[in-house]
């Protein structure tokens, strides 16, 4: 694999801190200024000229976002960001197992903080070429009773910026973070936010764990929609691993191990929202690594899908693999094999 991919000789940390260096440059010497467009999609006056975006945690302070439009994303999210700067957890935080196609993080939210982001977000020109997602989060050290402010702040920073918010409340790597998952903390969480985020007039997504029960996320679901959550993003890292995995106990797991929690969590999601999901936007993330992948969240019923592992794995030219392939003419033998191993 890494003679085709040389970027896998590059230390996990490494890749992860250069990538979006990576995709400005090679966005700038692309020859196309726009992402293609297939199986476009509009929602709430945006326009997605095609449902395939990078997942938050790819570019956490939005340095190459207009070379990943130009590399071929419909839709761009940036972040995790955070009202003050912050550096990421102790090391050893991200690490991947090109056997299983397994990554792993405990970054936990590094970020320039959002003064510098909104700073660097603001030369870039309107109309984007895609809709651009702002993925918010607290700061470690703000306690848990007070994680409505950092909240509050980051929508009123960045509620000229962004298209669409994306609530972070799931990262397993902020100590506590899950627990405004719990039913009355999320309520208490999204009722302080609602001014603020009506204000704005931007719609916003929930970033959900895959570690919730089946009974759990049901909960969410019906707080969330109670307390005007625009849709979901499905899902952020997993807590779960695979038997004989060579990662901790703690930190994120995603790639290919998360694949099938994803996409029944996904399925879950939908059951539950029935008629319900109306006007609702689902974004699935997790295990999407091949262009099957994609095309698999789409018919399974998700809105939009976002990528991080594929990137790791296929490299930044990954969104025009997505659109050969769905152009491709389908035949028998295509058929039976829509999805990899």
């Amino acid at each position: 694999m890494r003679w085709s991919k040389p970027w896998l000789w590059l230390p996990p940390q490494c890749a992860h801190d250069i990538s979006p260096y990576g995709a400005r440059t090679l966005g700038a010497l692309s020859f196309s200024k726009v992402p293609p467009q297939w199986k476009p999609l509009k929602w709430k006056n945006l326009y997605f000229p095609n449902p395939l975006g990078i997942a938050g945690g790819v570019d956490k302070d939005g340095i190459g976002t207009p070379g990943w439009w130009r590399l071929g994303a419909g839709f761009c999210e940036v972040g995790t960001v955070t009202p003050a700067p912050q550096s990421a957890n102790p090391k050893p935080r991200v690490s991947r197992d090109e056997e299983t196609l397994a990554l792993w993080n405990r970054l936990g939210f590094p970020s320039q903080g959002a003064l510098k982001v909104k700073h660097r977000l603001e030369k870039l020109k309107r109309p984007y070429p895609g809709p651009l997602f702002v993925n918010i989060g607290k700061n470690r050290n703000t306690p848990l009773d007070e994680a409505h402010l950092d909240y509050e702040m980051l929508v009123q920073n960045f509620d000229h910026i962004a298209d669409v918010f994306v609530i972070n409340v799931s990262s397993p790597n902020t100590k506590g973070l899950r627990q405004l998952l719990d039913e009355k903390n999320l309520n208490q969480l999204l009722l302080r936010l609602q001014p603020q985020l009506k204000e704005s007039g931007k719609p916003f997504l929930l970033k959900l764990s895959p570690d919730l029960s089946a009974d759990d996320l049901k909960k969410v679901l019906d707080v969330s929609m109670k307390q005007g959550a625009n849709g979901w993003v499905l899902t952020n890292t997993t807590l779960f691993r695979p038997p004989n995995s060579k990662f901790p106990e703690t930190g994120g797991l995603s790639g290919a191990p998360l694949r099938e929690r994803a996409r029944n969590f996904l399925t879950q999601t939908l059951e539950h929202l029935g008629s319900e999901k109306k006007d609702h936007l689902v974004v699935a993330a997790g295990g999407v690594l091949y262009p099957e992948d994609v095309m698999d969240r789409l018919e399974l019923g998700a809105d939009l899908v976002q990528t991080y592992s594929a990137l790791v794995y296929n490299g930044p030219y990954f969104f025009q693999q997505v659109n050969r392939w769905q152009q491709r003419p389908k035949t028998t033998s295509t058929l039976k094999n829509e999805r990899p191993g």
